[in-house]
């Protein structure tokens, strides 16, 4: 009677694994795309609406783009962690799809109200995409290059951020705002059938959380792999728990979660107060127009670059460590803004800058996972992200009231130098226990 399960803890990349990090790649770039239009059209629809009379105020636009972000926090807390429940590609499957219909209805909202309920309910799909394409990479990925792996995946949201700028800036002047969210809709529901027919489930979730039919499921996912079926399950070590949130703060894990989410708070004020800011800031060191918008386009080239290298270092030198000096050294770069003004050289440093501050924040995707057991390990990846994104909606408003004030720049960045600092002091003070 065959019960063993050779294949449960990876030590090479197979066709199969290979083949659900690519599609988790994808669905991360598709994310970013889907972020990131909003923000690219929101001129065009605030025009277009003014001259139908339906004038939009910055405020309004600055409320659609919270909300988005809010979406995003209660959809990594609480929709991602349902993968716990009914398994990492269903949640993937269900994320998409509201993605997609959300992103694609927003061509026939007539009103701000319609718009924001459209962002709120694509960001419970974003954020909950993002968590749950995390877990389910770090359940695939062989474990000597785990973090390296999980770091490729999330470096698809900023590649997904730059390619959406690009097709903006040929679609929007000839075809309007609408064919934009018409692209970026189709686009990623499109994926669809790609999701349900060859993404795979998780071995590690099938065999340890056992919903139903986990044996048949297990031994389909092994023939794929090559491996001999099995007759039964391998007994588990230990009583499984439900997966909760409590879970996430039993003695051993409730110091390190909690430092986890100050690290993701702090990670995601600054990186948004960036986002958010940097064109305008750029503009506003005497940088010219042309010059100012490519800031954010090189920004994200940056973070590509950052969290791949911060993946391939982290195999090597160990991800805490890594993290740290990535961190650290942003708030380095962030302090040296303030002597740079008016060059091609900023572009030059927010490059850097978005290559240390995403590598670092990234990075801390990769520990969530190896914190948290398989039963409870999308909940605590979900929450992690969720209470970071808290970090996100506070640091632009912070910025912008630091701005309207009259910070100058160089205050502005050695202000929110100092969350990316603690972050990755914080970052190696975390224990990380057995999440056995």
């Amino acid at each position: 009677m065959i019960t063993t399960l050779p294949t449960a803890v990876p030590t090479h990349l197979s066709g199969l694994r290979l083949s659900t990090i690519l599609i988790c790649f994808l669905m991360n770039m598709l994310d970013g795309m889907d972020v990131m239009v909003i923000s690219y059209t929101a001129p065009a629809i605030a025009s277009e609406w003014a001259e139908a009379g339906l004038p939009v105020a910055p405020t309004e636009l600055g409320l659609v783009f919270s909300v988005g972000l809010l979406g995003m926090a209660i959809g990594a807390m609480f929709l991602a962690a349902q993968a716990d429940v009914f398994g990492r590609r269903r949640i993937i499957l269900l994320s998409a799809a509201l993605m997609g219909i959300c992103v694609l209805s927003t061509v026939y909202v007539p009103s701000v109200p319609l718009l924001m309920l459209v962002r709120f309910i694509s960001g419970l799909g974003i954020g909950s995409m993002l968590a749950s394409t995390a877990t389910l990479t770090a359940e695939y990925a062989p474990n000597r290059t785990k973090d390296f792996w999980v770091s490729f995946v999330m470096a698809g949201y900023p590649i997904g951020a730059v390619l959406s700028g690009m097709a903006a800036a040929r679609i929007i002047p000839d075809y309007g705002w609408r064919a934009m969210f018409v692209t970026a809709g189709l686009t990623t529901l499109l994926t669809l059938p790609i999701i349900y027919f060859f993404l795979s489930e998780s071995l590690d979730f099938l065999v340890k959380a056992r919903p139903n039919g986990a044996l048949e499921k297990t031994n389909a996912l092994l023939r794929k792999m090559g491996e001999q079926p099995l007759t039964d399950l391998p007994p588990l070590s230990v009583t499984v728990a439900k997966a909760s949130v409590a879970e996430l703060f039993t003695p051993n894990r409730k110091s390190a979660t909690l430092l986890l989410w100050t690290c993701l708070f702090l990670s995601f004020a600054t990186l948004y107060f960036l986002t958010m800011w940097i064109p305008k800031l750029a503009a506003s060191t005497g940088m010219s127009m042309n010059l100012a918008i490519y800031a954010g386009t090189v920004f994200n080239l940056g973070a590509f670059f950052g969290i791949v290298s911060q993946g391939y270092m982290s195999a090597r030198l160990g991800l805490q460590r890594v993290i740290c000096g990535f961190l650290i050294g942003t708030a380095g770069l962030m302090v040296l803004f303030g002597f740079v003004s008016g060059s091609v050289w900023l572009l030059v440093l927010f490059g850097l800058i978005g290559f240390g501050i995403q590598g670092g924040f990234v990075g801390m995707y990769s520990l969530a996972a190896k914190l948290y057991p398989t039963h409870v390990r999308a909940t605590g990846v979900g929450w992690a992200v969720g209470a970071g994104r808290i970090g996100a909606v506070v640091g632009p408003i912070v910025g912008g009231l630091l701005i309207g004030i009259g910070w100058s720049l160089s205050a502005n960045f050695i202000a929110f130098a100092i969350p990316a600092l603690l972050a990755g002091l914080i970052t190696v003070l975390t224990h990380v226990p057995d999440p056995s």
